[in-house]
């Protein structure tokens, strides 16, 4: 993961032997797939769910299988979100969330089409729209029903209103008792959502209900730089990184001071906005146990973070992504793309295990 060359020939490669159905799966899987993933079902992933555990370390089952584009595609991963949702019910205390991507149960140009509201849906396109709607209920009431928070999580602009809008609804139906059920993500590199996280929060508050809230600082920044380009609209994407970081860490310090409203997980690999929550909270007197503030880091990355965290007795959780091996492919390909320069995480830790071993050797 520390050599660019070598992750963009793998890559090539991998793709290419998928495609021509070379035997490759058991090389995949005990490689980069057993770094970044739990397994191929959720009966796979119980040795890594035990094993977080351990050191007080939970687990965010990820179903990550993506490209899905039928009508029985989406029933199926649906069936399978709920899946998780009562696993997670009957082991509270080793995974404390559920995820889901709303363009996992339906389809993408649909939710575009929808976000654009420039042409009226066809009645095929109606009843589809309608499914998608469905599932997001089904999905969130069971959540509701057996008390297990869920993430709906964020995806491109260019659907994201259409997301956000269905988490709303979610949010003001099931977040009205005590815990906070229904999570939207918040990518804090768009120059825009810092105002639109605060806004949400304003909103819960006069119609008397909570908002859970995950804050991330984004994955799509090439995709969302190019389709911007390309069709001649104002970048959605901070000018700069230094921006992000300062949306971030405004938005952890707005929902602490607003947690009588807010519940946040901080999904960030980001040590510094990590620490500054820490600083706070002891600022603010907030207990690390409060289960309104959770950290959360990908399994197979910041490590150091999240064990560390854990240690120190705050609430932490790995996002365990899971599926066949062919089918989260895409979900492993960007993990790598992301990680193959200096400023990669996988590369940092490379870098702080180097230092270790020489610290090691020399004592």
């Amino acid at each position: 993961m520390n050599l660019n060359w070598l992750v963009k020939i793998g890559t090539f490669f991998i793709k290419l032997s998928l495609k021509l159905g070379l035997p490759i799966k058991k090389i995949i899987k005990n490689t980069i797939f057993s770094q970044f993933c739990g397994g191929e079902n959720i009966v796979e992933c119980r040795k890594t769910i035990d094993s977080l555990a351990e050191f007080n370390v939970g687990t965010i089952l990820d179903y990550s299988v993506e490209g899905e584009d039928n009508e029985s595609d989406f029933e199926r991963t649906k069936d399978e979100i709920i899946r998780t949702i009562e696993i997670a019910s009957k082991n509270r205390d080793k995974i404390p969330f559920s995820v889901f991507k709303v363009s996992g149960i339906g389809s993408v140009d649909l939710l575009e089409k929808q976000q654009l509201g420039e042409e009226p849906l066809e009645e095929e396109e109606k009843k589809a729209f309608e499914a998608i709607k469905r599932r997001v209920s089904e999905i969130s009431a069971k959540a509701a029903e057996l008390e297990v928070r869920l993430f709906f999580d964020a995806e491109e602009s260019w659907i994201q209103d259409t997301i956000d809008s269905l988490c709303y609804e979610m949010m003001e139906k099931f977040n009205t008792a005590g815990l906070v059920i229904i999570y939207n993500t918040y990518q804090l590199y768009r120059y825009d959502v810092l105002d639109n996280f605060k806004n949400s929060v304003e909103t819960a508050q006069h119609k008397g209900y909570k908002v859970g809230a995950k804050l991330v600082r984004g994955a799509y920044i090439e995709r969302e730089r190019l389709r911007a380009s390309e069709n001649e609209y104002k970048d959605p994407i901070n000018r700069t990184k230094e921006e992000t970081d300062e949306h971030y860490d405004a938005a952890v310090d707005f929902s602490l001071n607003h947690l009588d409203t807010v519940a946040i997980c901080l999904g960030t690999h980001n040590d510094e906005s990590c620490l500054k929550c820490v600083k706070l909270m002891d600022e603010l007197d907030i207990n690390p146990k409060d289960s309104r503030i959770y950290f959360a880091q990908l399994l197979g990355m910041s490590d150091n973070i999240s064990f560390n965290l854990a240690k120190s007795g705050f609430n932490v959780a790995k996002y365990v992504p899971y599926g066949p091996v062919e089918s989260v492919m895409p979900y492993l390909f960007r993990r790598a793309a992301e990680n193959t320069s200096i400023a990669g995480q996988s590369s940092r830790e490379f870098l702080l295990i180097k230092e270790e071993l020489r610290r090691r050797y020399k004592k």
